[in-house]
């Protein structure tokens, strides 16, 4: 795997977390930097939660029912799991550590509970970043125009805004969402930087022994 462009140098990936109120845009963010940078793959979580419309199992989630999400978290499949609203959310362990063993960036996209659980079993793979809105008017307008929930969770939604927004001091990076681009631009600059990190290049040391020798 090379390291931004450079000479081939083995690298482990990183779990790239997202997080955001409900409408701040991390679920649109995480799909333009899949589709700007193939070495980043997606996190499929298991849900209880419904199936939405256009989403499709094993890709957007894979949606189960509370018994089998339990025997999951039971049998320790599970890297983290949450309740979030009336659902339960949870990472599956095995195909995150193959992917980062294999030099691939995972990219999470789950609350603040996941995170912490997170930040417990997994610190040193781990990079967090918070989407703030630009203002809980511009919140509220992004929730109702998506027209996937029905006023009352709306409502719900934005009250609990305010309780995801008080753990974004937990986070590596914020990124205000003023502009989708523009916010693109800025998590790509903490990909970049994050590559670059030492611990991550684990062919390093092989690498600088090779220009030692190379006389």
């Amino acid at each position: 795997m090379s390291s931004e462009g450079g000479p081939a140098i083995t690298r482990r990936g990183m779990m790239l977390v997202l997080s955001s109120p409900s409408g701040a845009g991390k679920t649109t963010l995480a799909r333009m930097l899949i589709a700007a940078d193939p070495i980043i793959k997606l996190s499929v979580s298991v849900t209880t939660r419904a199936r939405r419309p256009g989403e499709a199992h094993g890709t957007d989630y894979y949606f189960v029912s509370p018994e089998e999400f339990r025997l999951m978290v039971n049998r320790g499949e599970l890297l983290e799991n949450a309740r979030v609203f009336d659902n339960l959310y949870g990472t599956p362990a095995k195909p995150v550590q193959e992917a980062l063993m294999a030099g691939h960036d995972i990219l999470f996209d789950i609350d603040w509970q996941g995170t912490q659980q997170l930040e417990r079993t997994a610190r040193d793979d781990l990079v967090r970043v918070f989407i703030l809105p630009p203002s809980m008017q511009d919140l509220e307008r992004r929730l109702k125009a998506r027209a996937q929930d029905a006023p009352e969770i709306v409502a719900r939604r934005m009250a609990k805004a305010h309780d995801e927004m008080s753990h974004w001091a937990e986070y590596d990076y914020v990124i205000v969402n003023h502009d989708i681009d523009q916010a693109l631009k800025s998590l790509c600059s903490v990909v970049s930087a994050e590559r670059l990190r030492r611990h991550r290049q684990t062919g390093l040391t092989d690498y600088v022994r090779s220009l030692q020798q190379d006389r």
